[in-house]
Parts: C-alpha cells; structure tokens; sequence
C-alpha cells in the first residue's frame, strides 16, 4: 500500500482504540444514545443485515474473512451460518469486546492487524464494512485489488458516497462531538470507483443505505 494508507491506519488506530473505544463500544450495543447517534446505529445495522444478504444463507465449509471487524457483530453472524471466520481489526480493544461478545461462537477466529495483510491467506468470501471508508480513493482501489485476489467467490464492502448532504454534515463536523470525532471520511463519487474497480474486477450488486448521520453505499465483487 501507500504511506497515506500507513498514515490514515494509524490515525484509525488512536481513534478505535483510545480515543473513542467506549463511544464505539456503546454505539454497537442496544445502550440508550443520543439522536445522532441513533441514526448511524440504525443505518449501520441496515447496512449489515445488506451484505449479510448477499451472503449464502449456508455458509458450512465456507472460509469468510470480515476485514474491519469492530465488535464483531457481522461475523458472528456469518459463523451462526456455519462459516469458518476470521475477523481483523486493527484495534485491540474492539478486538477483546468482540471476543467478550461472541463468547462460546467456537469458528470466530479474531486477530489484531492490518485487514489487507496477505498472510491470512485466502477466503470464499470477504466483507469489509465501512472499513475503507476514511481513505482517498488510490488506497481504496489498491486495497480492494488486493482483496480481491484472495476471494474465491465474492468480495462486498462499502464506501461513503459523494452526495451534497454527506459533504455538508461532514464539513460542519458534527457527525460526533469534538472529542471523539473520527479521522474525515472521504466520500468518493461511485461512478467513478466502478469505473476504476471495472477495468480488472467483475461488479455485482450494489445498495445504498441512508439513515440520517449514516450514508453508506454497499458494492459487491465477483470472482470471475
């Protein structure tokens, strides 16, 4: 990858994992939140019931990695459909709530690293949610090729798309207070990373989620 990747990775990495673990530990649980908040719960859980849609509903012997797996809640999922799943996160405390989590789910393997590492090997499926969504659109590209070539069947991830409300909210920084407030997302016109994407990757279907301070847009690959 790139030393804009590098560097965006570790600003993700001081965020997970110090400055807003407990904000992120109570946004994906059923603990009461503000209405901002309420919104991007809502709309991260529509995107999740999405990608967890295109995934075969029987998953035995299916080998699935869930690249950017926060808490956890989307491959624990995959493993109740009997796939074996691994799921990275570069932050050790979401890393350690998932496990608390998912406790008793036996085929959840989590590990702390970097998602695009090739030594996990290669996977039927690969899931990347709103994992990508704070890099410019080069790394998003590199790091989807890269993806790509270790799914046998089929890649999904998300992007923020380019819309004038999703650039306005971000622009006024108000999608969390001050404190906690993520590293900018980057929203990137979807024509033009299908575009890109399509020159050596087959496109499946693709969905958008918008949910007040959630706007999200699903993309699936193909093997081809």
């Amino acid at each position: 990858m790139s030393a804009t990747y590098d560097t965006r990775r570790g600003e993700l990495e001081e965020y997970f994992d110090r400055t807003a673990a407990d904000t992120w530990a109570r946004l994906t649980s059923d603990a009461p939140v503000s209405g901002v908040r309420a919104t991007v719960r809502a709309g991260r859980n529509q995107m999740r019931a999405t990608l967890l849609y295109w995934l075969p509903a029987d998953l035995t012997g299916k080998r699935v990695l869930d690249a950017g797996c926060g808490t956890g809640a989307l491959a624990f999922e995959a493993a109740r459909r009997g796939a074996e799943v691994l799921a990275v996160d570069i932050s050790p405390t979401l890393i350690g709530l998932a496990q608390e989590r998912t406790a008793g789910q036996s085929n959840i393997e989590f590990r702390v690293g970097d998602m695009l590492d090739p030594g996990f090997g290669r996977f039927d499926h690969i899931v990347a949610m709103d994992s990508l969504i704070h890099y410019e659109l080069a790394d998003v590209t590199r790091a989807l090729a890269g993806l790509a070539a270790r799914a046998n069947n089929s890649l999904c991830f998300t992007f923020a798309p380019r819309t004038p409300l999703l650039a306005t909210m971000h622009l006024a920084g108000k999608l969390f207070p001050r404190g906690d407030r993520s590293p900018r997302i980057v929203p990137l016109a979807g024509q033009a990373l299908r575009h890109a994407l399509g020159k050596s990757l087959s496109l499946g279907r693709h969905h958008r989620v918008s949910k007040g301070f959630y706007i999200s847009e699903a993309q699936e690959l193909r093997a081809r």
